[in-house]
């Protein structure tokens, strides 16, 4: 039981709205919390708020988990895929801290899933429950950054003009040519 230091009356407070899901598409956002953290199976995730910079979700709130440490392999190059198309999309390549991606503008694609939960309920079923999920990023602009050289670049020397090919069978789909 928690004393609440005097009455609280709802009468004088609006009630808090229920927050509806995030629907679908593109939108400007911003990581503006990342920790690291331990999992139930032993690994580390890299746990990251994002926040909606504009429209009418602005301020709402998206969250994103990247398995870095896992003994699934698979788990660990989606994780550091995810994290290569969030420093891609924020401009910072190389980072040894994941606060070197907050507040770096970057378009996220969002869209509804069932919950984990929630997946063996019919689909018509009331009780069932929606997330809305992070699936991608992009930079704002659409583009991607051009990698850094690590040397400045220098003339290459002339090369001769490559032969071409001779033409592959018309029976062979394009990408078996």
């Amino acid at each position: 039981m928690a004393n609440l230091g005097g009455t609280f009356d709802a009468n004088n407070v609006e009630p808090s709205a229920p927050r509806e899901l995030i629907p679908p598409g593109k939108y400007l956002a911003h990581i503006i919390d990342s920790e690291l953290k331990d999992t139930q199976a032993g690994g580390q995730m890299l746990a990251l708020t994002m926040e909606i910079l504009e429209g009418p979700h602005e301020k709402r709130r998206l969250w994103d988990n990247l398995n870095l440490v896992n003994r699934n392999d698979k788990a660990v190059e989606i994780a550091q895929r995810t994290l290569s198309a969030i420093c891609h999309a924020t401009g910072r390549l190389q980072v040894a801290d994941s606060e070197d991606l907050h507040f770096r503008p970057m378009i996220v694609t969002v869209e509804v899933e069932v919950r984990k939960e929630d997946k063996d309920l019919p689909i018509d079923d009331p009780a069932r429950r929606y997330n809305s999920r992070v699936k991608g990023y992009a930079a704002p602009d659409g583009t991607k950054p051009a990698p850094r050289q690590s040397a400045p670049a220098t003339a290459a020397p002339a090369r001769p003009a490559p032969v071409a090919a001779p033409p592959a069978a018309k029976s062979a789909p394009p990408w078996r040519r």
